[in-house]
């Protein structure tokens, strides 16, 4: 206690000193959290967690070690905790001085109905353009307005660093020294710092934490900026696995990469799927795809012939036929996005849940919209079906997917398959449309480049992407997709309230406010889930 004593009494000066990035706590569940900081220099770290704010009420003191090998953080696993009970937590060095506080508050028991309410964004990168004060894609606001909601817990899901950062003249981040580097850089932004001390914090990786639609099977990548970069996947896997659990506590293990579950009380189980560690190659690997205008991945391998056609007046490489092997890779049932063992287990676990609503956090859109498909689960469109399929023959109900990834704010039910005429597996119904009991919300970014402008750039053409939002993300099938929500230039977050019989999703804009549709006035929801 007297090294605390002597912390406490030290000037401001020596908290910004020697803890400059701020603390954060996740993996919560009702009787644990994981607890992170890091210091200026490595050495001794006393960790407290009390039950107030004034840490007169101390329940846990540890000492840790700030150590280079983990560029000075430092993490541990703290249990024994009540359920649904709040927390506070600091890191002290003795005569140095303490960091600042972080709250949390447990999960509640298992039996408990009580509501539940969290939000959740992804994809931010805080690089600056050289001589820019500022992160070239802004100050994380999304960030600061999530903290403005008093949630019980929030998400960042994905993309936490831009390892290839869409930034002009940067450079890509693929040791591990480099992406330490891009995670002390969010890390000076004050909004990244609020939301990871306000409240739990679970965090999730995407592909940027490695490079660009990043998979192990891979030894070749085309980064943001077009760079070809040769390395190896799995060396270029272990080195974004080593800096991200450096950075954003969470729990993983060779067998199951980042996969995993938390209840909240009766009404909520969370189910967080890592697809990015069991995944084979993306069909467009070695050139499989690619248009022969254009020399890069089709833009619509799998969409119908009449709808590459409509389209080719923005797009004219759309008037090239896709070749045949494309087609098979796309739809091969011997590609996985899962790997077998994920997916068992996923579906084992849902099917023994006893919490009324299911939500999958899902790191890419389960919705159709046929768009440059490689990355996500259309583009392993055998394994989408045939989960979709478990889902409905277990009759898996109250099941929500939770996505980011595509820099976009896009709701739509999942369907199995949306237009007739398009290029589908052989475990896809004749017809189309054919729904699912299910939705998928997508949001996001919180600090990248928007879809739209993706697209623009693709294209080459500005305003593709807006315009197909409104021609084709919008109206009902056979005519498009049927978007509820197709806004692809905003940044956004989602509030989720659960309760007993319902599950709201609210979109909103970095300013908190109810996120615009395409059309820039209809409302994006509320979406009302019941049962």
């Amino acid at each position: 206690m007297a090294t605390t004593a002597v912390a406490l009494f030290l000037p401001a000066s020596a908290l910004a000193l020697n803890f400059t990035s701020g603390v954060t706590a996740g993996e919560i569940t009702n009787q644990s959290a994981i607890i992170w900081g890091r210091a200026a220099n490595p050495g001794p770290v006393r960790a407290q967690v009390a039950r107030d704010a004034a840490f007169q009420d101390v329940v846990v003191q540890r000492p840790l070690q700030a150590d280079a090998s983990n560029d000075n953080t430092f993490q541990t696993r703290i249990g024994g905790l009540q359920a649904g009970r709040a927390y506070h937590y600091r890191f002290c060095i003795q005569g140095s001085g303490c960091s600042s506080v972080g709250t949390f508050r447990t999960a509640p028991p298992l039996s408990l109905r009580t509501p539940i309410r969290f939000a959740y964004s992804g994809d931010e990168t805080g690089v600056k353009q050289t001589g820019d004060p500022n992160p070239f894609w802004g100050n994380f606001k999304t960030f600061q307005s999530m903290v403005a909601e008093n949630n019980l817990f929030n998400i960042d899901f994905g993309d936490t660093i831009y390892s290839d950062p869409e930034v002009p003249g940067a450079s890509n981040a693929l040791t591990v020294e480099e992406k330490w580097a891009m995670y002390r850089r969010k890390l000076q932004v004050q909004n990244m710092r609020s939301v990871r001390s306000a409240t739990g914090l679970y965090n999730h990786w995407d592909d940027h934490e490695f490079i660009n639609d990043f998979t192990i099977p891979e030894n070749v990548y085309t980064a943001s900026n077009h760079d070809v970069i040769n390395t190896n996947g799995r060396s270029l896997y272990n080195r974004g696995v080593r800096a991200f659990r450096n950075y954003e506590p969470v729990t993983f293990s060779d067998e199951r990469g980042i996969y995993r579950s938390f209840r909240w009380g009766k009404n909520l189980e969370l189910f967080f799927l890592d697809e990015r560690s069991f995944r084979s190659a993306k069909a467009s690997a070695n050139g499989t795809c690619d248009n022969p205008d254009t020399g890069k991945p089709d833009l619509a391998p799998t969409a119908p012939t009449s709808t590459r056609s409509l389209f080719a007046f923005v797009a004219p490489s759309l008037n090239q036929p896709v070749s045949q092997a494309c087609k098979n890779k796309i739809n091969s049932p011997t590609r996985t996005f899962l790997g077998k063992p994920q997916l068992n287990r996923f579906l084992d676990d849902l099917k023994s849940s006893t919490a009324t609503w299911k939500v999958v956090m899902n790191e890419t859109p389960m919705q159709q919209f046929y768009a440059l498909p490689y990355d996500r689960w259309e583009g392993y469109a055998y394994e989408r079906l045939q989960l979709l399929n478990a889902l409905q023959n277990a009759n898996i109900d109250h099941l929500a997917f939770l996505t980011t990834d595509a820099h976009a704010g896009f709701a739509n039910v999942v369907r199995k398959r949306t237009l007739s005429g398009d290029v589908a597996p052989s475990n896809a119904p004749a017809t189309a449309p054919v729904g699912t009991p299910y939705q998928d919300f997508v949001i996001g970014p919180v600090a990248t480049k928007p879809f739209w402008q993706e697209i623009d750039d693709e294209t080459g053409s500005p305003g593709s992407g807006q315009l197909i939002s409104g021609a084709f993300f919008k109206p009902e099938p056979p005519d498009g997709v049927g978007m509820d929500c197709a806004q692809g230039g905003e940044n956004s977050y989602a509030e989720v309230t659960v309760t007993s019989d319902k599950l709201k999703v609210e979109y909103k804009d970095e300013d908190g406010n109810i996120l615009l549709d395409s059309d820039g006035s209809t409302p994006c929801g509320p979406y009302l889930l019941t049962g």
